[in-house]
């Protein structure tokens, strides 16, 4: 099967780590292109096509009008799936019609009839997402969750950058791991944190991301709060930290969730789209969206004595059975005329 994947965006995080995996995964079976623009290329940590297997092609598709080349290219190369991942790459699909193209995308955030509704088919990262889709087109979608390729806990990492960091062994790391965006609700966080003042001898927390909001938050948080902006390692931080946290006001599904839990932390969250999906795997209550009281509450105990390392069940999110449930769906949808 030759499939080509549309990721016109600028930097890496969530969504594209979905694209990076599942085109490197399929890479090793069938032929594979990532179109994407030329500033992913960039030398800089949080670019995007360092992160592709040697085995994927990769398309340079420029800065300005990257849609309308990404466009020509599907027109000219004629692959048998075009699956696109956010809103640049929906829009270059939309009206497109080459014969035998399969169009398709993954709801990464909700559908968009602007950007879904021309297309043949979507993928939905959690069942929330498919009321809003049209009956017609909802026909042609499937539900597929997110997997998870995060490497666990790693006692060497965690030691290391605990020593970098500063960090006496019986300190009690909080961590948040996301974009610094008001989604995220990291605000909401660090206003917890406030309320509870701990001693910084005794908890630190941490805000690991970069994004728009970062300049502010980091304005308005502790100076003990660490904030080390985009980190090239997350799992590290996941092995570093004692405790997770999302105070998400927006997750649609949670793949950071997915990879605290692989690292075995006990998480703490707000009730977001993602985090009520998997509500029954991370096994905890989960907290008011927007409420800095609630999770100070919530907090607080785990300050003097945060829970174990755990084993979750996360067998339903293993990354091979996710793929081949992807490329069994592409097959049954009818091609474009």
């Amino acid at each position: 099967m030759r499939i080509a994947h549309l990721l016109l965006t600028r930097r890496f995080a969530g969504s594209e780590r979905y694209a990076v995996e599942l085109a490197n995964a399929q890479a090793e079976r069938h032929e594979v292109t990532v179109l994407l623009r030329h500033c992913a290329f960039e030398p800089r940590a949080d670019a995007i096509a360092h992160r592709l297997s040697p085995k994927v092609q990769v398309v340079d598709c420029g800065e300005w009008l990257s849609r309308w080349r990404a466009r020509r290219w599907l027109k000219q190369q004629r692959p048998d799936v075009a699956h696109a991942h956010l809103s640049g790459g929906c829009r270059a699909l939309r009206g497109l019609h080459v014969p035998g193209l399969r169009r398709v995308a993954t709801l990464h955030i909700h559908y968009k009839p602007q950007q879904h509704a021309d297309l043949d088919g979507l993928i939905a990262i959690a069942p929330w997402q498919l009321p809003a889709i049209p009956a017609a087109l909802r026909a042609r979608s499937v539900q597929i969750d997110n997997w998870t390729q995060a490497p666990g806990f790693d006692a060497g990492a965690r030691e290391r950058l605990r020593a970098e960091l500063g960090l006496d062994a019986n300190t009690v790391l909080i961590g948040a791991l996301g974009r610094a965006e008001p989604g995220k609700g990291m605000d909401v966080l660090l206003d917890a944190w406030r309320q509870l003042a701990p001693d910084p001898a005794r908890a630190r927390l941490a805000l690991v991301g970069a994004g728009g909001a970062w300049k502010s938050l980091r304005a308005s948080a502790p100076a003990e709060v660490l904030m080390p902006g985009f980190v090239e390692r997350p799992s590290d931080w996941l092995s570093a930290f004692d405790v997770f946290v999302s105070p998400a006001r927006n997750e649609p599904f949670g793949l950071v969730l997915l990879e605290a839990m692989r690292s075995g932390l006990p998480v703490i969250a707000s009730a977001s789209e993602g985090a009520r999906h998997l509500a029954e795997v991370i096994g905890r209550p989960l907290l008011p969206i927007g409420d800095a009281k609630a999770l100070a509450a919530a907090l607080r105990p785990l300050l003097d004595a945060p829970p174990p390392r755990q084993a979750y069940a996360l067998e339903r999110f293993g990354a091979d059975a996710r793929m081949a449930e992807i490329e069994a769906w592409y097959a049954r949808l009818t091609p474009a005329g």
